[in-house]
């Protein structure tokens, strides 16, 4: 009762229909300027082929533009409701995956920026996210703010449930495929879910091995497809072999003893540079083929972390290792996190370094075709992601606080409405000044890649 009274004190604070407002400085600055920083360390020739993603349409534009995003949220008051964020909580960053006991579950599914701050900075992105989504696949401004809408009080339902709950079962409650696709939210959209969990099932380290790789003279490696998949050659591989080796017994030595045991059961096969996503391209990453005595195939993702966007307007993460800092958040926020995962720093000659961290690269992880849904399809999907939010929220914050400032959400979930409404037209103008720019010559972009 003491954290609720505490969190509906917050709101003399920070009233509830404040997250209406957003604030936008005179001397705002361009989000193509904050886009453009971002380039000083990526790879060159990847950085055109970012900018060509971002101009697909708004959406994929917010997609690349956690950091312009992040400032702007910055520029409002915002809450002491400190839970572990997400970072870039869109709509296109949930999806399904196994837990270690093999189940599909539904959950955030990358944490790039992950780091602790205000919950409703999670909040405000995802409602964003559906107003754009739906946007995108032609719906109305009355569907828009349906999924908005729908999404916020999945949300709030998740949050009130979470502070009835005692912290154990909140530590293991998780979103499962099985419940969920027999609940009412699947009522007209089974087929969307059956699909789903179908294409999920395909996304293993077999399914890779098929579609990722190839045979020659003998030997079964990464299927080059520049410029988004580059395989290391047999001389560049042996140079790098060094490195990989490196860095790989360091990602050991920050997992579990019986997990490193497993692992050391595999060794390198292969490995290839690959294109990821919209906001994470451009940055160092690699797939790498793990092949065990027998032939059985892994494939791990080894990928760069740098600091969060975040941490520009909150203060540096608790950990000087980026690669600790999104492993140690994603298992904040998720209810079954990849068992694998784990963390290394490559330091160069001259002392320069990289951090990265590990994961399996597919382990039943699926995303679908936001373009593929109807608005009423995305509606459904927003009210899961809504749901998942919350849930991490509730997990790793004080959940009655967070229910005590909500009150009984309706007077929440209209501010972050309309935030979200005048957000998505921010957006829209951004994009269309990245798509002056690239049009007059100002920014090189490689579209449909």
């Amino acid at each position: 009762m003491e954290r609720r009274e505490e969190g509906a004190a917050l709101r003399e604070v920070v009233p509830l229909a404040s997250h209406a407002e957003l604030h936008v400085p005179i001397d705002r600055r361009p989000a193509l300027d904050i886009l453009r920083a971002q380039d000083t360390t990526r790879l060159p020739d990847l950085v055109p082929i970012r900018y060509g993603r971002m101009m697909a349409d708004t959406f994929a534009f917010f997609r690349g533009a956690a950091a312009v995003m992040a400032a702007d949220l910055a520029a409002s008051p915002y809450t002491p409701a400190t839970v572990q964020l997400c970072g870039d909580a869109h709509v296109a960053n949930f999806g399904l995956f196994y837990s270690p006991e093999r189940r599909l579950v539904f959950d955030a599914n990358d944490f790039d920026e992950t780091l602790p701050g205000p919950f409703e900075w999670d909040v405000k992105r995802l409602a964003t996210s559906c107003a754009l989504a739906v946007r995108e696949v032609g719906g109305t401004r009355k569907q828009r703010r349906s999924t908005v809408r729908a999404a916020l009080l999945a949300y709030h339902r998740a949050i009130q449930t979470a502070a009835s709950m005692n912290p154990l079962d909140l530590w293991y409650f998780r979103i499962d495929y099985d419940v969920m696709a027999t609940t009412e939210v699947f009522q007209n959209s089974r087929k969307m879910a059956d699909k789903a969990a179908q294409r999920a099932g395909h996304h293993t380290s077999l399914g890779a091995l098929a579609k990722l790789t190839e045979v020659v003279d003998g030997e079964r490696v990464i299927r080059s497809r520049p410029p988004l998949v580059i395989r290391l050659l047999p001389d560049e591989l042996d140079g790098a072999r060094d490195r990989i080796d490196i860095l790989y017994d360091e990602y050991l030595s920050t997992i579990p003893p019986n997990r490193r045991t497993l692992l050391r059961r595999y060794r390198v096969a292969d490995a290839a540079r690959k294109v990821v996503g919209v906001g994470s391209v451009g940055t160092r990453c690699l797939i790498v083929l793990l092949e065990s005595d027998d032939g059985e195939p892994l494939f791990m993702q080894m990928k760069e972390a740098g600091p969060s966007v975040l941490e520009a307007h909150l203060g540096p993460s608790v950990f000087g290792q980026a690669g600790q800092r999104v492993v140690t958040g994603q298992e904040e926020i998720q209810a079954a996190s990849d068992v694998l995962l784990g963390w290394a720093r490559f330091t160069r000659a001259d002392g320069a370094s990289t951090d990265y961290y590990f994961r399996q690269l597919w382990d039943g992880k699926f995303s679908p075709s936001l373009r593929t849904l109807t608005p009423p399809q995305l509606d459904v999907y927003g009210r899961l992601c809504g749901a998942a939010l919350g849930r991490a929220h509730g997990r790793s914050g004080h959940p009655a606080l967070l229910a005590g400032y909500l009150g009984d959400g309706e007077e929440f979930t209209d501010a972050v409405l309309a935030y979200a409404m005048k957000y998505a037209d921010l957006t829209a103008v951004d994009y269309t000044e990245l798509v002056a720019a690239v049009e007059r010559g100002g920014v090189e972009a490689t579209p449909g890649v």
